[in-house]
């Protein structure tokens, strides 16, 4: 069964009970509604709890203006496969690119591996690989790594923003936000310029139980 709640927000206590947030609630309301909460501190506000989340923080720290001005984010690293890459520095050289400002690597891991007999996209290999050789960026060679995995082997960490030009840049699990665009906004990274969009709601999913033999996290998370 799924619960959705669209109200001020809710209080997880002791890491498995739910309790509606409301303004101006006290250690002792919540102890009215979970006997076994022991917390005698006064509560932290919605706008201290939304300050105190790991995404703020890491959103924070890669903030380039002032925060009322919305998010402009200037990312630790980038990366693209290629399906995406011959477009985004085609487009960012016809904009004045002249070397890449953050470590970008260049992965051979999609229509290489689909192409009737496998050499069809050798243009755009080379093309990555003088690219990489031109702009300081990391040429990874067909055959050798798929685009998310070598990010998450070399370059994500703690406290990182990974920007890549695929829907499935994602890497909380290491503690790193990872966002994937489409390629203008790789295009406007490599030339030094902000993503720009507004701050996010803080959404918590609370998940009881175990999923049944072969359902993975993605299942879950789809």
């Amino acid at each position: 069964m799924i619960e959705l709640r669209k109200n001020q927000g809710i209080l997880l206590v002791n890491g498995k009970d739910a309790v509606d947030y409301q303004d101006g609630l006290t250690p002792l309301d919540v102890r009215g509604i979970v006997p076994s909460f022991r917390g005698t501190e006064r509560m932290l506000t919605k706008e201290e709890a939304r300050r105190a989340t790991m995404a703020f923080g890491i959103l924070a720290a890669h903030q380039q203006g002032a925060e009322s001005e919305g998010l402009k984010i200037r990312f630790d690293a980038l990366a693209s496969h290629d399906i995406t890459y011959v477009g985004i520095v085609q487009t960012a050289r016809a904009s004045g690119l002249k070397t890449f400002p953050v470590p970008y690597a260049l992965t051979n891991c999609h229509n290489s591996l689909c192409a009737v007999g496998g050499t069809i996209n050798e243009d755009d290999h080379l093309f990555g690989l003088r690219a990489a050789q031109k702009y300081g960026g990391i040429y990874v060679p067909a055959h050798q790594a798929v685009i998310h995995q070598y990010v998450r082997e070399r370059m994500a960490g703690c406290g990182k923003m990974i920007m890549g030009s695929d829907s499935h840049t994602r890497y909380g699990a290491l503690g790193c936000m990872g966002i994937g665009e489409g390629g203008p906004e790789l295009v406007k990274q490599v030339l030094g310029r902000t993503y720009d969009t507004a701050w996010p709601e803080v959404v918590a999913v609370f998940l009881e139980g175990k999923p049944r033999d072969g359902v993975g996290p993605q299942d879950v998370a789809l």
